[in-house]
Order: structure tokens, then sequence, then C-alpha cells
């Protein structure tokens, strides 16, 4: 494998080719119009334009992207995550096109990506899954029965798709006939399938998900939890490991959970199985990301591996660099924070043109950014702008240097998450550790004015 194509952009697609770069390995970007002196790709070994801004118009045109890998005579595609990184057909054009995908096979993204065939795949390894619908709900009365039977609240959820978009929380009857035509609408705008399906919702949970990595050979291991409870509309914005709070017994369940739902789909490369801890340390499966996942540094400055390398050699054909479990250690606690170009109250996107962006150097910060001074945060795309990843001997060491690097770290010319960090990771909710998904919500309902000033 000598040169690999990125089919992806921003702090992704440069992490990627750095490790490609240390490996000695070249690489292509493939941009949009809006990214074209973004720093990804003025660091790839070759770049090319793929079209306007719009997503549809660019990142998401499969056949452009692989056409261009094999004119430039590329033997690989990472997709990196989100855009096509679990677009199954994406996979299989890769692998009928005679490239390599970085990544699992289209079979198993296809199983996965359906979230209810995930339900039942993982009920039948025997790994637990929340109470909900095994079938999707055709129409709003289905909906109602069934929610009846499972008692609110509840989450109505697309089958085909994750994230905030995908998914609403429903307190009431009212609520779910007031959300179900909306959201099979959103499901089918944005994962191309309508079909919806019902949760309980976990009440006071935790989010915590296992990183997993398996062969071509039958090796499967885990790389250990990561915490990713602190969330804002559904989506993670601090994620920890080790855990807080994680009961070492539950901990030990939960990996062995997650390899089995590894060993069910004969998992290959890098993927994610997110779980759902109830106040009783019950614990259920979520989702499988069959993907590198956006907070994979966070298990990297643990465990000390290159995740990207990971994929690499797997792609290739070997086994798993460390394939004794017993091998993998964890060290010391990482904490990862994700820094977007957004308003730190409401959450709304804040495009514009980075004008300053300066932080002080930390041992043991490490800093995944996609963007430069002088760079344009375009409406066309997330507005993530880096990830501040802390590496400490302790948790309470690792919040300590956050806020004191945060207190360095001044981005100007669009506002930003930064004012929310220097003032939650101080609190005593995020310090206890004894947080549940809620904590963001419920935290600003009386510090949002702090964070203004």
């Amino acid at each position: 494998m000598n040169k690999i194509l990125i089919a992806n952009r921003g702090e992704i697609a440069l992490r990627i080719m750095k490790t490609c770069k240390r490996l000695g390995i070249k690489t292509v970007a493939v941009h949009s119009e809006a990214d074209e002196h973004m720093p990804f790709v003025k660091f790839a070994d070759e770049a090319y334009s793929i079209g306007p801004g719009p997503v549809v118009q660019s990142y998401l045109k499969a056949d452009d992207i692989i056409g261009i890998a094999l004119k430039v005579g590329a033997d690989a595609i990472h997709p990196g995550y989100g855009l096509l990184s679990e677009n199954a057909a994406f996979a299989r054009k890769v692998r009928d096109a005679g490239l390599v995908f970085i990544g699992p096979d289209a079979e198993t993204i296809e199983l996965m990506g359906d979230k209810i065939a995930s339900r039942l795949k993982m009920k039948d390894a025997g790994v637990p899954v929340v109470p909900g619908t095994d079938q999707g709900v055709a129409s709003l009365e289905e909906a109602i029965q069934a929610a009846e039977l499972i008692g609110y609240p509840i989450m109505l959820k697309a089958s085909a798709g994750g994230g905030g978009i995908g998914m609403v929380r429903c307190e009431s009857e009212q609520a779910l006939s007031q959300h179900f035509q909306s959201v099979k609408s959103r499901a089918k705008a944005y994962f191309g399938d309508d079909v919806v399906f019902l949760e309980k919702f976990v009440q006071n949970a935790r989010h915590i998900e296992v990183q997993i990595f398996g062969d071509d050979k039958g090796n499967i291991v885990h790389l250990f939890e990561r915490n990713c409870s602190v969330q804002r509309r559904n989506q993670k914005v601090i994620e920890e490991s080790p855990s807080p709070s994680l009961n070492k017994e539950v901990g030990e369940q939960l990996y062995e959970a997650a390899v089995a739902a590894g060993k069910a789909v004969q998992y290959r490369n890098a993927g994610t199985v997110e779980f759902i801890l109830s106040e009783n340390d019950d614990f259920y499966f979520l989702e499988m990301n069959t993907r590198l996942q956006v907070e994979h540094p966070v298990t990297e400055e643990v465990t000390g591996y290159d995740l990207v390398e990971w994929q690499i050699e797997v792609a290739r054909g070997n086994e798993l660099p460390v394939k004794d479990q017993n091998r993998i250690k964890s060290y010391g606690h990482a904490i990862e924070f994700r820094i977007y170009a957004e308003d730190p109250t409401t959450f709304m996107p804040s495009p514009g043109t980075i004008r300053k962006m300066q932080w002080n150097d930390f041992a043991q910060v490490r800093i995944d950014s996609g963007y430069e001074e002088g760079g344009s945060v375009t409406p066309f795309y997330d507005p993530m702008i880096a990830k501040v990843i802390v590496h400490a001997d302790g948790r309470q060491e690792a919040i300590n240097k956050a806020e004191e690097f945060f207190k360095s770290f001044t981005i100007e010319g669009v506002k930003s998450n930064i004012p929310l960090f220097q003032k939650f990771i101080g609190s005593e909710e995020f310090e206890s550790g004894n947080y549940n998904t809620n904590v963001l919500a419920d935290w600003l309902k009386t510090k949002k004015e702090e964070v203004k000033k």
C-alpha cells in the first residue's frame, strides 16, 4: 500500500495524512471549492477538486472520488468519519474497483447501519439491548400502541441513521404524535430510508462506548472504553477515558459484550460499540459505529497506539499489531474537548473567517485541528474547528491541565464554545465524575449568563 486517497476533509483528513507520512505512504486529498485553501489540501502529496461546497456536489460524489483514486494510482481509500464512511454502497464500489477500503466490510456496514437489524443481531449474540420495537413502526397508530407497551419516555429513532438528526425524545403520546412524521421525513431526507422504531429512554443514563478492533484472521480485541456523556443536542462535546464512576466489574462486562458484538458480525478494522448505562449500572447496546470515531485520540493517548496505523495494517491483510488482549494496557487519563465555531450557550453555528487562533504549548496536550488563522468556517460543513486532547497521570490532574490550557486558547472572528469549557470543566458537576447525559443541559440552566460574559 503505497498511496492512499482520503475521502474526507478537515482535521480527520489531516490526521490520517500525518500517520501516512510517518509510514512513508503517499496521500491524495479530494476537496471542494470551498476547501481549496484548507491545511489538509496543502499537506497532501496530491490534491484534486471535486466540486462546489455543498457535500452532495463534492464529498458525497462516490463515483468521482473512486475515479480520481484509480486515475492517480491509489491503492486504497480511507473514508475518515462522517460523509461516506458508513456508506455500504461506497465501500462495495471501492472494493469492486479493485481498491482497498480502509474500514470494515460493506456487508458489516450495511448490517450495523440498520439499527433494527443490528438490535436483532445483538440479541442473538446475547448482548443486552434497550427495550423497544424489533421492527419499524409504519404508522402513528402503531407507534402509539408500541409506546404504551414500552412506557414513556421513549426515543423515536431513524433505523438508518443516528446522532441528533435521527432521534427525538418523546415524553408523552402528544409529543410522539407531534414528532412522528417529521422524524420519518428527516430520516428519508438524510439517510434515504424513512423507517423508524422506538426505544425506551433510559433516565439519567451514561453514554459509554468501547473501542474494538478486528482482523481477517479472526482476532478481535478491545481497547477499553470512553465516556461520552457530556453532550449537547444528543451530540458529544467531551469524551474521556477511563470512564469516571464506572464500576470495574461492570467495565469488564462491557468489554466482553463489545467483543461478543464484534465476533457476532466477524468484525474487521476499527469499530466502536456504544452502550447506555442506567443509574443501577444495567447496560444496553445502542449501536455499532463501523468507522473511526471523532474521539479516537482519547484511546490513542491512554494506550499509546496509533489507531490509523492499526487500520492500515489490518486493511493490508495483516494481523492486529497487538492481538493478545492481556498486552493492551491503559495508562493515565485522557479527556477530549471538541472546539466548535458556535454560540457557547445556544449552540448555533458561527460561520466566518478565523482572524486569530492561538494557544500556549503544554506537555501532553494534543491539538488536532483542521483550520488555521485566516481560514473560513463555511456553512457547508460541521463547524468543528479542532479537538483538544489532554493526557495526565490522573483525572484531576488532566482537568487542572485543561483549565490552564483553555486560559491560553484564543479564537477571534467566529464564536466558539471555549467559554463554555472554561466554566464547565471546573464545575462540581464535571469534577465529581458522577454525571450523565443531562449534565450539560442541567448545568447551563443556571450558568448560561456566566458563560455569556
